[in-house]
């Protein structure tokens, strides 16, 4: 693990000009080089085996990338809130997300059975192939599966450590290690409720919508907002102008996450385009489309979204796309993604933040959510 201290590192300079919410996502790239050699040293300080098959791993998974949303809106929180000058704390604070997203990753493919995550196998997949690869005994995906969650614990604990570094380091640390804390809860909560989900065959709108936001939205958004507007000293109108729109922002995420897990194209995503329909996992879009199956008395599409046993079968898929195409459930979501992105950028404004940031965060909410910057409500 990381060793804690009460500074931060040497100063992260932008190359050109002032630091942007797209550069801060490529800076942070080098703060999570530092931080990775960082625990793959102390890792093989500790145990070599550990260190080359946990330790290892993690590593991999986050420099394999990722789209470093959170970093960015870390930095545009940052910015809204006042924050100026040296951007390090923005970009370690960046770092810590990047790492816990590592976990989040690793635990939920756990939890999934999900196969590929940013176009190579997932790492309790890889892990399965070492067990058998090497002749060890037992079963490999029992073996796999343990060895994934404590290499997810590992990418939580440099995730905690570094944060902590941050936080001793800032004048607003404890306001910032608060954020932290409560996103924490947020994520445990929001795996768990998938979960129960799962288990009772929940299918209502509302129960999809509080996974969705425990889960994903958050996380991936709100808070990562908030923990850039905390190093700045936010006052409360800022702060709760940037809730809410990360709230909407970190939404409309995870409901283009849900179409892409439907529709997508793995070469593009990284990951299968399937998993969610195969087991009827509750999405907001699979919820909506047994709700409108349901109320156009469409009794196939309506079977084949209701909860129940995974499906192995291509044919029931490709027919399950094809309910949420009829009923009209695709095109919903695809609405519903643009206002949230509309008023997420309405939230923002209240911030008062520059009309050059405000560009910024327009655009990378229209990233966020997988719309042309047309369809965000402001040009990018």
């Amino acid at each position: 693990m990381l060793g804690l201290r009460s500074t931060v590192a040497e100063p992260v300079r932008p190359v050109d000009g002032p630091l942007t919410a797209r550069d801060a996502a490529r800076a942070v790239e080098a703060e999570l080089g530092r931080v990775l050699d960082e625990g793959l040293g102390a890792a093989r300080d500790t145990d070599p085996v550990f260190a080359r098959d946990v330790a290892d791993r993690v590593t991999t998974l986050v420099r394999r990338g990722g789209k470093r949303l959170r970093t960015a809106f870390a930095w545009c929180g940052w910015r809204a809130a006042g924050g100026s000058g040296e951007p390090t704390a923005v970009l370690r604070t960046g770092a810590a997300l990047e790492l816990l997203q590592a976990c989040a990753l690793i635990h939920d493919d756990v939890m999934d059975g999900s196969t590929l995550r940013r176009g190579a196998p997932a790492v309790h997949v890889d892990l399965a192939r070492m067990h058998r690869a090497a002749r060890m005994t037992g079963p490999a995906e029992a073996f796999a599966a343990s060895a994934a969650v404590l290499a997810g614990d590992l990418a939580l604990a440099w995730a905690d450590d570094l944060l902590t570094e941050t936080a001793l380091g800032s004048p607003h640390g404890p306001r910032l290690h608060r954020e932290w804390q409560a996103m924490r809860r947020e994520m445990v909560a929001g795996q768990y409720r998938d979960l129960h989900a799962q288990a009772t065959g929940a299918s209502g709108v509302d129960e999809a919508v509080t996974i969705a936001t425990l889960k994903s939205a958050l996380y991936t958004v709100e808070r990562p907002l908030a923990l850039g507007a905390a190093l700045a000293g936010a006052g409360a109108p800022v702060l709760d102008a940037l809730r809410s729109a990360g709230r909407c922002a970190g939404l409309a995420f995870q409901l283009r996450d849900d179409l892409l897990g439907a529709f997508g194209d793995p070469a593009r995503t990284g990951k299968p385009a399937d998993d969610d329909l195969r087991t009827r996992k509750l999405t907001y879009l699979l919820a909506v489309g047994l709700r409108l199956a349901g109320n156009s008395g469409d009794e196939e599409a309506a079977e084949l979204l209701a909860p129940g046993a995974p499906s192995s079968s291509d044919d029931a898929v490709r027919r399950m796309r094809a309910s949420l195409e009829r009923t009209g459930a695709r095109a919903v979501v695809e609405s519903k993604i643009t206002e949230l992105a509309a008023t997420s950028l309405r939230h923002f404004d209240r911030t008062g933040a520059e009309p050059a940031l405000r560009r910024e965060f327009a655009a990378l909410v229209g990233r966020a959510a997988g719309l042309a910057p047309e369809r965000t409500g402001e040009a990018a």
